[in-house]
């Protein structure tokens, strides 16, 4: 996770085609004046590039480029491949997606596509190809972005004719018989066995809840055809250019498994909206939303911040920050002024190379004209305008700091969100909601934190490792943890399925170290909580653990509640709520070795590479250890 010598750029997305060619010079020329260095473009124009079929028209994007790269601009070029034209229906016309209800998934918007279908993807190819031939030595293309927004608007899982005749594929490549198949997915049970895998249908549509096995193996194949759209784009692309490639992932997306797409990539990119995620994605209180209406939550980005570190292996950048209200949330407010400076240095604290922001003109046409840029319609700077110049001096004025590796490790998993989601017990279990809230109680405590994949093999370096809810740990984890000497906390629901979906026997978590059999669990409605002995609490989730190993903490009606195996492994039997957080990882924390601190609310820092950042999310001024942060404020210090 160390990346040093970090250089900071800034960014934004430009839309030449939009615009008329006269004035292109202007833009871009004012773009290098605000200390910008990085333009993405060309990811919607499909249809100006190949108007008709076979019919190219490419000398407008060759100006663009060279408009761009003669301002001293470096280009990002994205593939078009999110918005294909409407002429590529007709070639193909059953290219689209259908939903749950079995439905198509019609044109006159984006992303109107079947991962699986293979006449789409030659197309892509096509394409991408032509693209990187014509662009890949350019010297002003200096990056190249994959589609835009995999997953964006329920697109991945598809119940499409083309996404059965390849899920069956899909299988048959799997199991290699029908036999192997009915008996990883128990199903015998209602006489659900298949002679042939012709028989084998979509998880959708059941008269009741379908076999989890099969949900399960229908969201693998999922994601593995996102992975295999990528790389047919990602290598046609390094067949003609040495330049990095990215993909703008989304925040609290877990519908295919990003770790596994960006193997085939150079850089994590994802896409921040602070306030769009607090209106319409974070599972909060009213008064929550209410204190951070115009700044967002102070966790929310930084939780993905770390998580694409890890996703790009160390490379990561923000391609679309939001400058001002968005147009697609239930309510679109006005950012707090400062809070576009603020989310770009919190970036940079967290590893950024670039922030680009999302856009450089707002649009006076289509479904994106309620969608603040940097500009205005009428070509006078908005609000953010001046933000963005303000951190591009501090960026010139500060030297290049790099990151360092946290000391607090959280693993992630994609698998686990889906099997949660496929079998959640509870109908407000979520995956994601349980790892982030077990990062919000780190960062309240001052920690900086890595997000870890779920296939982490070494966990030397870290003093406190958290795996809360991971469903089936992988060889390489398990063996990390049976030689790691730190303190680690797995549980709730950690390594209670296998890879197929079925309890395991021995019963879970049949951890090494660890004498603790889950006898029996419970998912409990928000009025009912589980008391802690000593004060705190159990929510939506409890489990009732036999243990020969020492209990730290119990639950007022006598359970173990929290138990330490051998050495410093630590099972959590169930999901604390946000003070009880905190309780159970202050000793934790201690024995780890690590100083925590209790931060004000919406104070929170990070520490990088030398320097020591703080962030003041609030609406009003903090004074907190020494420091004064006005609202919306950032402060940084040399790590003492």
């Amino acid at each position: 996770m160390t990346h040093t010598d970090l250089q900071r750029t800034l960014g934004v997305c430009y839309y030449p085609e939009h615009w008329p060619e006269s004035q292109w010079a202007e833009d871009a020329a004012r773009m290098a004046a605000l200390g910008l260095t990085w333009v993405r473009i060309g990811e919607f124009a499909w249809s100006r590039l190949e108007p008709q079929p076979d019919r190219l028209d490419f000398d407008w994007l060759d100006r663009a480029i060279d408009t761009l790269g003669k301002a001293g601009l470096k280009v990002v070029l994205g593939t078009p491949t999110a918005a294909p034209p409407r002429w590529m229906l007709d070639r193909h016309p059953d290219m689209l997606a259908h939903d749950r209800e079995g439905r198509p998934r019609g044109f006159g918007s984006r992303r109107h596509y079947d991962f699986a279908h293979q006449g789409y993807r030659r197309d892509c190819a096509r394409i991408v190809d032509l693209l990187a031939r014509r662009y890949g030595r350019n010297p002003h293309v200096a990056a190249w972005q994959t589609d835009n927004e995999y997953a964006c608007n329920d697109t991945v899982v598809s119940y499409s004719p083309v996404a059965l005749a390849a899920f069956r594929n899909w299988l048959a490549q799997r199991y290699q018989s029908p036999d192997a198949l009915n008996r990883a997915w128990g199903n015998v049970f209602w006489s659900m066995d298949y002679a042939s895998f012709d028989e084998v249908g979509l998880p959708n549509l059941t008269v009741c809840e379908p076999n989890p096995a099969h949900v399960m193996a229908f969201r693998r194949f999922a994601s593995d055809m996102v992975v295999e759209f990528n790389r047919v784009q990602a290598d046609i692309i390094r067949k003609h250019s040495d330049a990095p490639i990215a993909h703008n992932y989304m925040g609290q997306i877990t519908d295919f498994d990003h770790y596994a797409v960006a193997a085939d990539l150079d850089i994590a990119a994802w896409d921040a909206y602070p306030l769009g995620f607090l209106s319409d994605r974070l599972a909060a209180s009213a008064d929550h939303k209410r204190r951070f209406v115009r700044q967002g939550d102070p966790d929310f980005q930084a939780f993905h911040h770390d998580l694409y570190r890890a996703v790009g292996r160390g490379r990561w950048w923000i391609m679309e920050q939001q400058p001002g209200p968005v147009n697609w949330a239930p309510w679109n407010p006005d950012p707090l002024p400062g809070m576009a400076r603020l989310w770009a240095w919190e970036a940079f604290a967290h590893g950024a190379e670039a922030v680009c922001y999302f856009r450089w003109r707002q649009a006076p046409f289509a479904q994106e004209q309620m969608h603040a840029g940097l500009l205005r319609p009428d070509s006078a700077p908005a609000p953010a305008h001046d933000e963005v110049a303000q951190v591009a001096r501090e960026l010139a004025a500060m030297p290049n700091q790099g990151t360092a590796q946290a000391r607090v490790g959280l693993v992630f998993d994609y698998a686990s969100a889906w099997a949660w989601e496929t079998q959640p017990q509870g109908r407000d279990f979520s995956y994601f909601r349980l790892v982030f809230e077990t990062y919000v109680a780190l960062r309240r405590l001052g920690l900086s934190i890595d997000i870890l994949p779920p296939d982490t093999a070494d966990l030397s370096g870290y003093s406190l490792v958290l795996a809360p809810g991971a469903a089936t740990l992988s060889d390489n984890l398990l063996s990390a943890l049976g030689r790691y000497a730190g303190v680690s906390v797995l549980g709730p629901r950690t390594n209670c399925k296998t890879v197929e979906f079925a309890t395991p026997v021995p019963l879970p978590p049949n951890l090494p170290g660890l004498a603790a059999t889950v006898a029996r669990v419970e998912s409990l409605p928000p009025d009912v909580p589980v008391p802690l002995a000593g004060g705190g609490q159990f929510r939506a989730w409890r489990e009732k653990v036999e243990t020969g190993d020492a209990v730290v903490v119990a639950t007022a009606d006598g359970w173990p509640a929290l138990i330490r195996g051998q050495g410093n492994l630590h099972y959590l039997c169930g999901w604390p709520d946000a003070d009880t957080w905190l309780h159970l990882l202050r000793p934790l924390c201690k024995a780890a070795g690590l100083e925590t601190v209790t931060l004000p609310d919406g104070l929170r820092r990070r520490d990088a590479g030398g320097v020591t950042f703080h962030f003041n999310y609030g609406a009003e001024p903090v004074d907190w250890n020494g420091l004064h942060l006005p609202p919306a404020g950032v402060i940084w210090t040399a790590t003492p």
